[in-house]
This record gives structure tokens, sequence and C-alpha cells, in this order.
């Protein structure tokens, strides 16, 4: 935040005076002697650490929190009107209901935070100019150069979003169901894979935005500026398809049963199969399905061995006790998706070989995984944030590069 001419530079605070302050608060929050709500308002903060503390309900009202570290730090129902939150590093942390008016939050990391209900709308703070009197300053000034928010895998869910300005944004990942975003400014923001279901667009703009593979089921757009966006596999109310995809799919089950005697073996590349409802325990031995959409179906118990479903969008789908050994999933998306006791492991076949799972580049964000068979399984380079691995068996499996923020379970395992 650039402060004004005449306007009285903010407090200076150090990390000695930092530390004091939160002992008081924590105090203050279990109600034992000597306790004191932090407060600071209009306070300089940049470059120091407050991760890990709890600081619900604190005011950071017009502060200074350039590059300020506040890690897995509990910010609930905190106060952070006009607050300059630059480059702030804000990952893991509760922001549940916080205050967010006004702030500016560019080049600031708010990956895996959780928003819930928080307010980010636009909002100005009054300053007192010694020549001018009380005057209005705008945090959303435009700077050239300066660096886009991070918002990927965020729970901004039921936020109160309208009028922001956010171009460029990260929004990747982000879950923003029932949000109100009504005219805000979202230009060339990354919004790919991002939970849009039942918000408010009305009148936002998103043009050169990135929606790729974003839901927007439920979710009003009227007035909304999608020039030159990116839809590529958006996930929208209803299906419309002139296959029925229900009766081929039963055909391929049968076709599977009999070995080939009867049915029919068909490809379902690309397919939106959301009609169908349920596959539920269906036999589909080497389906084809690159890049078709499954979200949200219930596939629990089916028979997907060596199937090829690389790129498919498996969001949320109920896979539990699914047997995929063998199967082709590279670069699908299989985020929030119930996985347990599903069978992941390798596909032996007649001639002694075996095939591995590949999983090479998937999303497994906040999967179910317990007690799930994921045995010399392939997940390089994927995104295993949040999920949970209690008593999955992982022997073997090869993730160089893989992201395992926030995993449980992992290294429990042998």
């Amino acid at each position: 935040m650039a402060i004004p001419p005449n306007i009285e530079p903010p407090s200076r605070l150090t990390q000695a005076q930092i530390n004091e302050i939160c002992d008081k608060h924590e105090r203050f929050k279990t109600t034992r002697p000597g306790g004191a709500r932090a407060v600071f308002a209009w306070m300089d903060l940049s470059g120091l650490v407050l991760s890990g503390k709890n600081l619900s309900e604190a005011d950071f009202t017009g502060a200074i929190l350039r590059g300020t570290k506040f890690l897995r730090t509990s910010l609930e129902n905190a106060t952070l009107f006009g607050a300059d939150l630059t480059d702030a590093d804000l990952r893991g942390g509760n922001l549940r209901r916080s205050d967010l008016r006004g702030a500016c939050l560019r080049g600031a990391n708010l990956t895996e935070a959780d928003l819930f209900e928080a307010d980010l709308r636009e909002g100005s703070i009054a300053l007192s100019d010694r020549k001018q009197g009380v005057v209005a300053h705008s945090l959303w000034a435009n700077r050239r150069g300066a660096p886009v928010a991070d918002l990927s895998g965020a729970n901004l869910s039921r936020s109160q979003l309208g009028g922001i300005v956010a171009i460029s944004a990260d929004f990747s990942n982000a879950i923003l169901k029932d949000c109100r975003l009504v005219r805000a400014n979202l230009k060339s923001a990354n919004l790919s894979n991002a939970d849009l279901s039942g918000s408010d667009l009305s009148g936002t703009k998103l043009t050169d935005a990135n929606l790729s593979r974003a839901i927007l089921i439920g979710a009003k757009t009227e007035g909304c500026i999608m020039d030159r966006a990116l839809l590529t596999g958006i996930i929208r109310d209803g299906v419309s398809s002139d296959r029925p995809y229900g009766e081929l799919l039963k055909n391929y089950s049968l076709w599977c049963e009999t070995a080939g005697r009867e049915g029919a073996l068909t490809r379902f590349d690309e397919a939106d199969l959301r009609s169908v409802a349920t596959l539920r325990g269906m036999l589909l031995s080497a389906l084809s399905a690159k890049n078709a959409i499954f979200f949200g179906l219930d596939l629990e118990g089916v028979g997907l061995q060596g199937a090829h479903l690389e790129g498919a969008d498996l969001r949320g789908c109920n896979l539990r006790s699914a047997d995929l050994r063998g199967a082709r999933l590279a670069g699908a998306n299989l985020s929030l998706a119930n996985l347990e006791r599903a069978q992941l492991g390798p596909l032996r076949i007649s001639d002694g070989r075996a095939i591995k799972t590949d999983l090479t580049g998937a999303s497994l964000r906040g999967v179910n995984g317990i007690e799930a068979d994921f045995r010399e399984a392939v997940l390089t380079n994927a995104d295993l944030t949040g999920a949970d691995f209690t008593n999955a068996n992982i022997r073997g499996c090869e993730f160089d590069g893989a992201m395992l923020d926030h995993v449980m379970g992992w290294n429990q395992n042998p």
C-alpha cells in the first residue's frame, strides 16, 4: 500500500513486541489473567512471523502486513479491513468470517486457506491527512508489475466477494461455492478446476480468464463477461447428449462379463457421463474414457481394471471399494473422491507381468484414501494435498515430485 503524502506513517513493531501481544491475546482468548485483545490497527508488521498463532478476533485494520508470515495462523473473525497483505504468507490459515474488505492481497499466498464466509468486497480506509483532514484511500489502486494474489486451493465458500478486483489472481482448485461475486473484476484470473457451484457471478468480468474444468452448476451468470475465456471441460447444469450412455455402458459391461460373446465394445472418450447417475458394481474392464466426465457419479465397487481414464474428471465420485488396478489415470482429476478401500495396486496379467496403476500428474486433493491399496502406484508429480491415507498401503509407490502438503497417514506406512 502506498502511503499518501502528509499521512502519518504507521508504528513499526518488533518481533519481540509481536510475541508479547500474541501471548496476551492467547490469555484473553482463554480468559486467563493478564490477557488483552490483540490490536494491530494501523501498525507495520511487515516481514514479521505470526505463524501458528491464535489471533482470532484480532484487529488488523489498516495494518501493513507486507511479507508477513501467517502460516497456519487462526484469523477467524479477525478484522483485516484495509490491511496491506501484499506478499503475505497465509497458507493453511483459518480466515473464516474474517473482514477483508478493501484489503490488498497482491502476491499473497492463501493456498489451502479457509475463507468460509469471509468478506473480500471493495473498501477504502479513512486516513488523517495533515493538510486535507480525513481522506478516503483505496487500497486496490493499480500498481504496475504487482504480483498476483494466490488463492489456489483456498476454501472461500459463501464468501462475500462482490466488487473485488483480482486481476490475474490464482483461484485454481479453490472452493467458491455459494460465493457472491457480483460485479467482481476477475480479468485473466486462473479459475481452473474451481468449484463455483451456486455462486452469483452476475456482471462479473471474466475476460481472458481460465475457467477450464470449473464447476458452474447452479451459478448465476447474467451479465457475466467471458470474452476469450477458456471454457474447456466446464461443468454446467444439465447434460445434453444424443447418445444413450446408460444403455451403451450396460452393453459394455455385458461384453466384459461374457468375454465378448454378448454386448458391445464402445469407446467413451470425451463423453459426459453424468446422466448415467450410477455405475455402481458394474464390470468395465479396459474401458476407454479418456477426458470423460464422471463428476459426482456413484462408482462404488466398479471394476475398472486396466481402464484408460487419462484426463478424466472424477471429482467427488464415490469410488469406494472400486477396482482400479492397472488403470491409466495420468492427468485425471479425482479431487474429493472417495477411494476408501479402493484397489489401485498392480494388475497381474497371464504371462507373469504386471501393469502399475498410473496416476502421473493426477489430482487427488482431499481424497479419502483410507485403507486403500496403492502398492507400486505411480504418483509422480501428483497433487495429494489434504488427502487422507490412514491405514492405506503405499509400499513401492513412486511419488517423485508429488505434492504432499497436509497429507494424513502417509508417513505411518511401512
